[in-house]
């Protein structure tokens, strides 16, 4: 990944958010604030509008500034997750302006990583974690078996829409959802499915 290959899957990211703000946020309206779409497709715009202005010249810098520009300027619970997996994302990738998929891996996880500390979700929570780690997951296990960055990604792709869709059938155990019990059962977790457009985002790019 290069600093022009990320940039474009951050822009390709925020075109699918917002294209599909309202999708987004119909599936919270029905066990949520109702306002994932909004406030991510509100977060990525503002994402976009800093990096046209200024580019930062390494991949951490990079990751870094979209993370502290989504905890700013995105309300709910969606801002700080984000916010927090970019900025680990940055930490952990290291002051360099491009990396290979050993590098890219391992700072997806320590963005992952970031999740966990802020949000304390697991798999089957019904969270974004639950289209997360599996995408990672497969990642991993393509990059073990020699695989190259673009079957890496597009296995991680795979794997976060089957995580993303498997949520419709848990019951939420984190955040606003888990108020309503069984009652969220049925419903597609919008997280899940703001992370799976992330790593569909992600193969496009680097496809």
């Amino acid at each position: 990944m290069t600093i022009d290959s990320a940039l474009a899957w951050l822009d390709n990211f925020a075109h699918q958010v917002t294209e599909q703000k309202a999708y987004l946020t119909e599936l919270d309206s029905a066990i949520g604030d109702a306002d994932h779409g909004i406030n991510m497709a509100r977060g990525m715009t503002a994402v976009m509008a800093k990096l046209e202005t200024t580019t930062p010249p390494t991949l951490d810098e990079l990751f870094k500034s979209v993370g502290m520009t989504l905890v700013t300027s995105v309300g709910g619970a969606s801002g700080p997750l984000y916010g927090t997996f970019f900025l680990r994302i940055g930490t952990s990738i290291g002051a360099v302006s491009s990396c290979d998929g050993a590098g890219l891996a391992a700072s997806l996880r320590a963005g992952l990583g970031g999740l966990v500390a802020r949000g304390k979700a697991e798999l089957q929570d019904k969270t974004m974690f639950d289209a997360m780690a599996p995408a990672l997951d497969a990642f991993d296990a393509a990059l073990a078996s020699g695989r190259s960055l673009q079957e890496c990604t597009a296995a991680a792709r795979d794997a976060a829409a089957v995580g993303r869709d498997a949520t419709v059938d848990l019951v939420a155990r984190k955040g606003r959802a888990s108020y309503l019990g069984e009652r969220s059962k049925g419903h597609m977790d919008p997280g899940a499915t703001s992370t799976a457009m992330l790593f569909d985002a992600l193969a496009d790019t680097i496809a």
